[in-house]
């Protein structure tokens, strides 16, 4: 099926007639946006799976930076 140039056209009029220029236009730049952002989201997903040389962090390291649950409940109780 094969759509003719003035069948297009027509369709063009009939959606900014009602959706609007701006909200067309708001639309586009938020799709290029979201487009953008999983580009980037994949490029960097690919960086770490490719850096296998990460410094591995042991488990007393990590922690020290946020509190374990059963401290916290007896910290309450007292």
């Amino acid at each position: 099926m094969h759509f003719s140039p003035l069948q297009l056209i027509l369709v063009l009029v009939i959606v900014i007639l009602l959706f609007g220029t701006k909200k067309l236009r708001n639309m586009g730049g938020d799709l290029g946006e979201a487009l953008k952002n999983f580009k980037k989201a994949v490029k960097d997903g690919d960086e770490t799976n490719t850096n296998a040389e990460a410094p591995k962090v042991e488990q007393k390291d990590m922690q020290q930076g946020r509190v374990i649950d059963s401290e916290a409940k007896e910290k309450d109780k007292v």
